[in-house]
């Protein structure tokens, strides 16, 4: 598994999802209730989901996949990492960027600890493991049936 290759393609990945799957989510009507169930949550979390297994069956593509439940996980729990990474360090320097001051960003770095500890997190986890996982599982179990003949 190549460590570079995995961190180019979760980049890409979570790119992708937070601006072409939230432009498309975003042209459904928005709900009147104050659930975050709400359709375009759940509509943004499926799209997710799917452009992630997507990514994920791309990382794998030609390359045999032995243990392929646990290597897509690994995959899934990297993207996840590197999501969170990207957030981290585009939400510090943008604040470097609005201040121009060192002091702001060290101001503003313990707000990242409730955004981790947010049940949003968990669905993000959730939107890149367990695709990735089965991906790797039918790659897996795939390539395991064509060479058994």
């Amino acid at each position: 598994m190549k460590l570079e290759r995995l961190i180019l393609t979760a980049f890409f990945g979570n790119y992708i999802i937070n601006t072409i799957v939230a432009a498309v989510v975003s042209m459904i009507p928005p709900s009147q209730t104050q659930s975050m169930l709400t359709a375009q949550y759940i509509s943004f979390v499926i799209l997710a989901a799917i452009v992630s297994a997507l990514f994920a069956y791309w990382y794998f593509r030609g390359a045999a996949v032995a243990d392929g439940l646990k290597r897509g996980a690994i995959f899934g729990v990297g993207a996840f990492i590197v999501a969170i990474l990207t957030t981290f360090i585009s939400g510090t320097a943008n604040v470097l960027m609005q201040s121009g001051s060192l002091s702001q960003v060290v101001a503003v770095i313990p707000n990242f600890g409730p955004f981790l500890l947010n049940w949003t997190t968990l669905v993000l986890l959730a939107y890149w493991v367990i695709p990735a996982a089965l991906i790797g599982h039918w790659l897996s179990r795939k390539a395991t049936t064509s060479q058994s003949y």
